[in-house]
């Protein structure tokens, strides 16, 4: 590969910026939200919230199914009497388990998620998943993960449930390429395509479409995360004798670009076949995002933390579309996995670990920043103070990754300035 296709990093990156860390009071939500996108994913999962019907009315209202569907979760409801220790918990979540697995035949995965009133009533989720899993094998698996928010921001509730399932996964001896993190299919789909121009393979996915589909994993496999909320998950597979392939994130022409490359280069692609394969989707991903850039260059951002995104996020749209970066705030920040991000993102930011929500309000406040990223609870107060703001849960919902969504990805970003030029043209100029 010629040095001309990878991209050139800045004189200085972000990988050693001393991190400001911060511990207060934050604004997440819970991991519970990661069964909203993972329970489209995995088409034989079901997964059961062992929790309140707080955590019932925020799947319910967060996924918005109807009252006659049949989504594949739930809530196994702790009432006052399993809080109170008057009522054998396992012995019910038993009877509702075995109850749930005759009514619906076609559920070969089952999760018991824990939420905050599960663990603070010390119930053993984890041993409940191996009680269960020996008495309905070989038809249903069943794992234990959890979902709660009380230490955690909503992302990991994925990274949670992916790592519980390494364990789990066969031992294969293989020469495999194994693509981690849950992207939505169609998305998937053009990846494996482009892994499969460039003559790579066999590919794996975790997680997979069905049971069937799971990956086996060993010392021969490499792997490549797609979202970069996944330590646990990676730490997992490290641990089961896997190889990482560190890449930045392929978000935008220049993020899918350097993934692809990283994942080419680990398979002796050859340069040529590349350029030939990566020609055209490239060209059409740089058209798409300079659609988009025109409104979003020169414009100041800041990122409060909120889904672990924000490194990446933020050098695409420094680097490609022309805007700068004042605060880049992430929940967690994991170097090992986001140092080629924060490589490629010129020196220059204040980069944040953690949340005390009243000092990250004081900054933004001080800043005026053109677009400030930020979970819905502060969204709409900031709006009020006359800032332009993106929510940033819009970022895991909305597919966003590889060549084809580069477009769609910057257009997250430029909606939010158009609308505000829109509504007060005389702020705009």
């Amino acid at each position: 590969m010629t040095v001309a296709q990878l991209p050139v990093p800045p004189a200085r990156g972000c990988r050693t910026t001393p991190l400001l860390k911060e511990r207060g009071q934050r604004e997440v939500f819970c991991g519970l939200t990661g069964i909203i996108w993972l329970h489209r994913k995995m088409q034989d999962a079901f997964f059961l919230v062992v929790g309140s019907r707080t955590c019932a009315h925020l799947l319910q209202s967060a996924a918005g199914v109807m009252i006659f569907a049949e989504p594949r979760f739930g809530t196994a409801i702790l009432e006052e009497k399993d809080l109170a220790g008057l009522a054998d918990a396992n012995a019910e979540l038993d009877r509702e388990v075995a109850r749930l697995l005759a009514r619906r035949p076609d559920i070969r995965q089952l999760f018991l998620v824990g939420s905050c009133p599960s663990e603070v009533i010390k119930l053993d989720l984890h041993r409940a998943a191996e009680r269960l899993s020996a008495l309905h094998a070989p038809s249903v698996r069943v794992y234990n993960y959890s979902g709660s928010g009380i230490e955690t921001t909503f992302t990991q509730g994925e990274d949670a449930c992916l790592a519980a399932m390494v364990p789990a996964l066969p031992a294969s001896q293989a020469r495999e390429l194994l693509l981690v993190g849950a992207l939505p299919d169609v998305v998937e789909d053009q990846a494996l395509a482009l892994l499969k121009a460039l003559g790579i393979g066999p590919v794996h996915c975790l997680p997979a479409r069905t049971a069937d589909g799971l990956p086996g994993v060993g010392p021969n496999t490499v792997f490549a995360l797609t979202q970069p909320f996944l330590g646990d998950t990676h730490a997992a597979l490290i641990g089961r004798g896997a190889r990482h392939i560190p890449a930045p994130f392929p978000f935008g022409e220049e993020g899918t670009t350097a993934w692809l490359a990283a994942v080419a280069a680990e398979f002796g692609v050859p340069p040529a076949l590349f350029e030939q394969v990566t020609a055209a989707p490239r060209a059409r991903a740089r058209k798409a995002v300079a659609a988009h850039a025109a409104t979003l260059n020169g414009k100041s951002l800041f990122f409060l933390p909120d889904s672990q995104l924000e490194p990446p996020l933020a050098r695409f749209l420094t680097r490609e579309c022309g805007m700068t970066a004042i605060e880049v705030g992430t929940p967690y920040l994991h170097r090992d996995i986001l140092g080629p991000d924060l490589d490629l993102l010129a020196e220059g930011p204040v980069i944040s670990e953690g949340q005390d929500v009243e000092k990250q309000l004081d900054r933004v406040r001080a800043a005026r920043p053109d677009l400030t990223i930020c979970g819905l609870g502060l969204a709409n107060p900031l709006e009020a103070e006359g800032l332009t703001t993106k929510w940033a849960i819009e970022l895991v919902f909305t597919p966003v990754h590889f060549y084809e969504q580069a477009g769609d990805l910057a257009g997250l970003f430029s909606r939010p300035l158009r609308r505000r030029a829109l509504l007060n043209p005389e702020a705009a100029e």
